[in-house]
Order: C-alpha cells, then sequence, then structure tokens
C-alpha cells in the first residue's frame, strides 16, 4: 500500500541508521503487543523441538537426527523435558529464554483439516483464518479482523505486499524488512574447479557432476523461492528483528512477519548445515526483538511463531525432509508461562504419525490462537468467533 507522510516518517526513524534526534513516539493503546512470525516453507519442526525420548526419532532419520541431550558435547540436543529437547544453534538466544519460562512449544499443532501438503493453500488457510469448507473470502484475514475487533489496534506488516492476514478492513502499513536469500551456490569456484581439472582424466566427471548440481539447484531453489512468496530471509530477518523491535515499542502493537527458506527437500543438515544455519539466524532475532524491546515492554510482548505444516517425520534419501503435516508452534514473551510443552500430545511413534508420514494436528491453530488471543484481549465468545468462524478456542493458560 502507499503510505502516508505520518507513516513514512515512523518508518524512516525506525529503519534509519539512527533515530531523529529529540523525537518521542507515542506509545500504543492497547497494553499488549503481539507478532506473529510465519516460517514460510514449512520448517522441519522435528528438528527444532526434538524428540528425544523416541527411540523411532533415531530410527526415522539416520543421518539428519540430533544427538540425544550431553553436555560434553556441543553438536547434542539441549534438554527442555524427559521427552524433548532443543537444536544446538539455538542455545544462547532462544535457550536461556527457555530456562527464563518466556518460551512455550506447542507440538502436533497445524492447521488440522488442511491435508494438501500444498505451501500456497495451506499458507492461505492459515493467514485467512477461515474454515476450510465452504468458498474462502480472500479480503478477509484473520488479523485484519481482530485489529478491527480490538480498540486501539494499531497494526503493521513487515512485509514487501501487504499479507493476506491483513486483508479487508481499514488500510494497514507494510514495509519490507530485507530481501530473500538465494541459497549460497559459488559458481566463482566451481568454474575454478572446472579448470583445474580440464586435461584430467577426471575432467568429464567433474564437469558432469556440477551439470547434475545446477540442475538439483535450479529445481530446488524454484520451489523455495515460491514457497517463500517473497517473505525476508532468516539472515535478513536476524539484521532486521532490532528495528522491528523498536517500531513495535514505539507506535505499533499488531505485527506480522513472514520468513522464508524453510523448504529442506534436499541437504537439510542435523546439527550443523543449512537448517542449522537458518535457526541460527532465526535465534538471533528473535532474541534481538526482545533484547529491543526491552524488558519492561516484553513483558506485555507476546510472539507467536507458526509455518504451514511440519515435515515428513522421515528423512527422504536426499538427505531432506518433504512436505509433512503437523508442526510446532512457538508462543514467546515476557509474560507469557513458558518453561513447558503445551498443548495436547501424543507418543512419537510410527504407529501415531498421520498417514505413516508425519505429525498428526492435534491442537489446530485457529483454536490455539484465538485462545491466546481470549486471554490477551479479554475477548468474549462472540468476538472470538468474527475473529476465527466457526472454531472454538482453547485455552491453553499460555498467558
Amino acid at each position: 500500500m502507499t503510505l502516508d507522510r505520518r507513516h513514512l516518517m515512523k518508518l524512516g526513524a525506525a529503519f534509519a541508521p539512527a533515530l531523529i534526534a529529540g523525537r518521542v513516539w507515542a506509545a500504543p493503546q492497547t497494553r499488549t503487543r503481539v507478532l506473529v512470525v510465519f516460517l514460510r516453507g514449512a520448517y522441519d519442526a522435528a528438528n527444532v523441538v526434538i524428540p528425544t525420548g523416541s527411540d523411532f526419532y533415531y530410527q526415522a532419520r539416520p543421518t539428519l537426527h540430533i544427538a540425544k541431550p550431553d553436555p560434553a558435547n556441543p553438536d547434542a540436543a539441549l534438554p527442555l523435558d524427559a521427552d524433548w529437547s532443543l537444536h544446538p544453534a539455538l542455545k544462547d538466544t532462544i535457550y536461556p529464554l527457555w530456562k527464563a519460562g518466556q518460551v512455550a512449544f506447542v507440538p502436533f499443532a497445524g492447521a488440522g483439516d488442511d491435508l494438501s501438503r500444498s505451501h500456497f493453500e495451506t499458507q492461505d488457510t492459515i493467514e485467512l483464518g477461515q474454515a476450510l469448507q465452504g468458498s474462502r473470502n480472500y479480503g478477509s484475514g484473520f488479523m485484519s479482523r481482530l485489529s478491527a475487533t480490538l480498540s486501539g489496534a494499531q497494526p503493521i506488516a513487515f512485509t514487501d505486499q501487504l499479507p493476506l492476514t491483513f486483508r479487508g478492513g481499514k488500510p494497514i502499513p507494510n514495509v519490507a524488512v530485507g530481501a530473500v536469500g538465494k541459497p549460497g551456490v559459488d559458481d566463482r569456484l566451481a568454474g575454478l574447479i572446472r579448470q583445474m581439472y580440464q586435461a584430467d582424466p577426471l575432467g568429464p566427471a567433474v564437469a558432469e557432476g556440477f551439470e547434475v548440481r545446477d540442475e538439483v539447484y535450479r529445481t530446488v531453489s524454484a520451489e523455495m523461492v515460491a514457497a517463500n512468496r517473497g517473505a525476508v530471509s532468516p539472515k535478513g530477518f536476524e539484521l532486521s528483528a532490532r528495528r522491528i523491535g523498536r517500531l513495535m515499542k514505539a507506535d505499533y502493537n499488531l505485527g506480522f512477519v513472514d520468513i522464508g527458506g524453510w523448504d529442506t527437500h534436499v541437504n537439510e543438515g542435523a546439527a550443523q548445515g543449512y537448517l542449522a544455519g537458518r535457526l541460527g539466524e532465526l535465534g538471533r532475532g528473535l532474541s534481538g526483538f526482545a533484547d529491543e524491546i526491552g524488558p519492561d515492554a516484553w513483558k506485555d510482548t507476546v510472539v507467536v511463531v507458526v509455518s504451514e505444516f511440519g515435515r515428513t517425520f522421515r528423512e527422504n534419501g536426499d538427505r531432506g525432509t518433504d512436505h509433512g503435516h503437523g508442526s510446532v508452534y512457538w508462543v514467546m514473551g515476557g509474560g507469557v508461562k513458558g518453561g513447558r510443552i503445551a498443548g495436547e500430545q501424543t507418543a512419537v511413534a510410527e504407529a501415531n504419525l498421520n498417514q505413516n508420514r508425519d505429525y498428526a494436528v492435534l491442537t489446530d491453530y485457529r483454536a490455539l490462537i484465538g485462545g491466546l488471543f481470549g486471554r490477551i484481549y479479554g475477548l468474549n465468545q462472540g468476538q472470538l468467533g468474527q475473529v476465527f468462524p466457526g472454531a472454538a478456542p482453547k485455552d491453553l493458560q499460555l498467558v
């Protein structure tokens, strides 16, 4: 959308190298700030909040698994409770917040009635927040409906274009926080290696190998770019999160940001590798956001991290994971009743997989987020029904 002069001044102050001296922005009227973080591309939740108490996890992921907690092993998982652990890439960022009781994880969460395993369809499902049955109203997203329900809402989208979730209702400002990062493929180095082997008997095989690599890259990266839908890269989010925090602290209380780069079909990695790198960037971004907000405002801030679906529980033949169903959602904030795994759970075993391939959804996203909104804003059943029509909220007492 086109930003008016007032919005441009505010955004410029937050995204400039330094704040405009002497300018003080008014605090939001609504006390609690909410930021929804959408991980586009379906992140591999089972290798982030890890079921280290499950023997089946280690059988299903012979190359992708994370070692059980071991203080002597820097690549080992970080214990959360007897059954669950956290990826070591989050040791210095999210894990301290967990220990402080400011992060809760909700496994087996997602769009329960959407089994399409389509990035686009399920992203739309979640952003709209409407029942899957019947026709969809693409001009009415759930965060727009929430904004209309609240008194004193000051919404903003940190996206290149206005996201579906904020469509409908009054005009909402949006500002891009970075560009989608291209996966690292160093063509210059590949050319040097080709030249080095040009006169060698292995030359043809080396050249063919790079051709195969390039074809795989084109296929996989094309899907990832499409799945990201213009979302900022995890690195871009890391660099911009403090600026987002500055804006949320100063003048906005209802935000949305999407982060791409989570479609891990090939060479996902385990404790190290592609996924670990993206998690490190995400963790630093989220902890930087919390730090920039400051301890007082952080007590009145709730961050909800979602993704369209999880990934297949078993690793595939390319040492990656494919489109799944159930995921793990995060709820963070200084006032969050965290340090726990929340929501309905089932044993992580082959017999309990959805369609013998992925996590089931035991906590629907509308029930979870609706329950959160009910507690945060004191919304009654009728008001929650306007935000998530036809959905019964589930109060997990996270705030």
